[in-house]
């Protein structure tokens, strides 16, 4: 019997565990998807070309400004979505949408999962407790922590405007086909789990570069020692 095949399989499996260290979802469904999207990958060789590349532009600038862009056309698209209505800014709805997804929470923890910083998020708490569309109580598990839950009057707020707000989600994904929104997802979920744990241990700006680029260059590492 010839067991090549069953070795390439486990090479695949080992560079797909490897590229996903950090990601929970190791299941046969996410590979499944990171096989498809590395096929397509693999299918168009032709690598991009961008403005400043033969001047020696890294890929890594161009990176950082095409999300930094994607993310100003994604703000207006949804200070479009919600003109007109009570809604303040984009972060408003996000905070609702979130808790009516995942229930009451604490301040702090809706807070982190929007990725602000703490005096951002107590300003939208605070905007949305005045509309009424979300109320506050003592927690059972720390009396110093309130938690913090939708309310009907922010459910209803929601429905009025989520036509519009999924007609932007629809537009910010632009043409992007099938495929290549999955390859997206991957490598922004793959971006999302590096910066993730240096957001969470609350560096103080004065270290945050310096901390966050040990934490890049260890990451590297242990990629390569994954590959070999």
């Amino acid at each position: 019997m010839k067991y090549q095949l069953i070795k390439d399989i486990i090479d695949l499996v080992e560079e797909f565990e490897a590229e996903n260290d950090n990601n929970e979802d190791v299941s046969m469904h996410a590979f499944r998807d990171w096989l498809a999207a590395s096929n397509t990958v693999a299918k168009n060789e032709e690598l991009p070309g961008w403005i400043g590349k033969e001047k020696g532009r890294s890929p890594e600038s161009v990176i950082n400004t095409l999300l930094v862009h994607l993310n100003r056309y994604a703000k207006s698209y949804s200070k479009s979505a919600i003109f007109g209505s009570s809604f303040s800014t984009q972060e408003d709805f996000i905070y609702l949408i979130n808790l009516k997804a995942f229930g009451e929470m604490s301040k702090m923890d809706l807070i982190k999962k929007n990725v602000h910083e703490k005096p951002v998020g107590m300003q939208i708490i605070n905007r949305l407790i005045e509309q009424n569309w979300v109320t506050q109580k003592d927690s059972l598990k720390d009396k110093r922590q309130k938690v913090i839950s939708i309310t009907q009057s922010g459910i209803s707020a929601l429905e009025m405007q989520m036509d519009k707000i999924r007609m932007a989600t629809d537009i910010v994904s632009g043409n992007l086909t099938s495929n290549e929104k999955m390859e997206l997802i991957r490598l922004l979920k793959k971006l999302n789990h590096f910066h993730l744990p240096i957001y969470e241990k609350n560096i103080d700006s004065k270290n945050l570069l310096n901390e966050a680029y040990e934490h890049l260059h260890s990451s590297r590492e242990m990629n390569k020692i994954s590959s070999n």
